[in-house]
């Protein structure tokens, strides 16, 4: 297998020149905020997604409808970080093979992966139905069966998940960004209408909110799967051939198995988080989900920002630009501090006016001001800390990103919010949520200057 070394000079510039883009030269700040536009909107158009279920949420059905989907939500998100994880990994894979011009097992790759995930995702379908009510119960989700019904509709979507996730990361791969968004776009669309029409106008309820959700992800795996079967010159997938290599698999999960536990670390502290918070009562149960659209809606920017640095500091790693890697990372640092501190001003002036778009309701309203004014004060923290995950990503280290999110997830976020808690009552878990980030700060830093990035290339 080429390494990403090597994919410079070979069959990723001769296969899709008009399509790639060399970010080891320019001016730095141009460089990243052209390429961090596109991946702002898509990252915009995914979020829309969810914010819409909690506004018709919070319009039509109210603090219950708000509850269940938050509660419901989470778990399902940490599902598809799951499906997320393995499909980067054979994305890896597909776009190793792509850049080494081999076509014969670019093709070979689509398949097992789209054959595996797809397995996979019917068999997460069956294991959340039928696990849905325990799941909810280990949480102390408030209106038990309401999100029990959420639940169990939207895990019957899971296989749609993965085959769109799958086809996602096969576009991706071979430097088609495009259609991925076309993707996404129409699913938004959709489940906007198909919210309104469901629980608006039928009065299905949180019913409505999950079955709109899971037929807007079927249109958007459709759409995909069409995409890639269309240009079968290309990726090379068959409805009438899947199979999977078990080579090729194994080394999918290898790639994507860490890639899937980095991601879900930081839900399961939230896990607890929501445990501590539904102990409370149901306006703050929906009131936390309402900040937590608020606040993962302006953290979008900067995670689009660290997406960005890390591709430049990939590339540039690859160049051995060392000195540019640096000022890649410090320089999406400066960029993301000032749009965090924007940000922060812009929230904690406007905070009930954010908060009346999702809820009139006046109790869940207050719990959600309450909470969005303490936690948006982490977005200092996140712009400095995963400008450093970018450069352990970008230089191929996953244990350093993996140890960080390690520490401030589980070591610090879990034994703060039950100790503060238990001594300051509800503002205790949002101070805790707060600050454990800043715990892998200094690792961030002892990670950059120790240089070890230097020295871990993906070879």
């Amino acid at each position: 297998m080429p390494t990403l070394t090597e994919k410079a000079g070979t069959g990723l510039n001769s296969i899709s020149s008009p399509r790639s883009n060399d970010l080891t030269k320019g001016i730095i700040w141009k460089q990243l905020l052209k390429f961090s536009a596109p991946l702002v909107l898509s990252s915009f158009l995914q979020s829309f997604y969810g914010i819409a279920d909690m506004i018709i949420a919070g319009h039509f059905i109210g603090p219950n409808g708000l509850s269940a989907a938050n509660n419901s939500s989470s778990i399902m998100t940490f599902v598809t970080f799951v499906i997320l994880g393995l499909c980067t990994g054979g994305g890896v894979l597909i776009g190793q093979y792509f850049g080494a011009g081999d076509r014969a097992k670019c093709k070979h790759a689509v398949t097992t992966l789209f054959t595996f995930t797809m397995v996979f995702g019917a068999l997460l379908s069956i294991l959340l139905m039928a696990a849905a009510k325990p799941l909810l119960v280990s949480i102390r989700a408030p209106v038990l069966e309401d999100a029990t019904s959420y639940l169990r509709i939207c895990a019957s979507g899971s296989i749609f998940i993965a085959g769109y996730n799958a086809a996602n990361a096969a576009m991706r791969s071979v430097g088609n960004s495009r259609a991925p968004l076309i993707c996404v776009l129409v699913s938004c669309l959709l489940n906007v209408v198909l919210d309104i029409v469901f629980t608006g106008f039928l009065g299905m309820g949180v019913d409505g909110l999950a079955l709109a959700t899971v037929f807007s992800q079927g249109a958007s795996f459709v759409l995909a799967l069409c995409i890639v079967l269309r240009d079968r010159e290309l990726y090379g997938l068959k409805l009438t051939k899947l199979y999977i290599r078990i080579d090729e698999l194994k080394t999918m999960l290898k790639l994507g198995i860490p890639v899937s536990i980095q991601l879900t670390v930081a839900h399961i502290s939230w896990f607890a988080a929501l445990y501590l918070l539904n102990g409370y009562d149901v306006f703050v149960s929906a009131g936390n989900g309402v900040s937590m659209k608020i606040r993962d809606f302006c953290l979008l920017l900067i995670f689009s920002m660290a997406n960005g640095a890390t591709a430049m500091i990939a590339q540039n790693i690859g160049a051995k630009e060392y000195e540019r890697v640096r000022k890649v990372m410090f320089c999406a640092m400066r960029i993301s501090l000032c749009v965090a501190i924007s940000l922060i001003v812009a929230v904690e002036a406007l905070a009930p006016q954010l908060v009346s778009i999702f809820t009139s309701e006046v109790n869940t309203a207050a719990a959600a001001v309450r909470n969005l004014r303490i936690e948006i004060l982490s977005q200092v923290i996140y712009a400095v800390l995963l400008m450093y995950h970018a450069l352990g990503l970008g230089s191929g280290h996953t244990m350093y990103v993996l140890f960080s999110s390690f520490v401030n997830s589980l070591l610090v976020r879990i034994p703060l919010i039950f100790l503060l808690n238990h001594y300051v009552g509800l503002d205790g878990i949002y101070i805790g949520c707060m600050i454990a980030p800043l715990s892998s700060v200094p690792i961030g830093i002892w990670y950059e200057r120790s240089n070890r990035w230097r020295k871990r290339r993906l070879e």
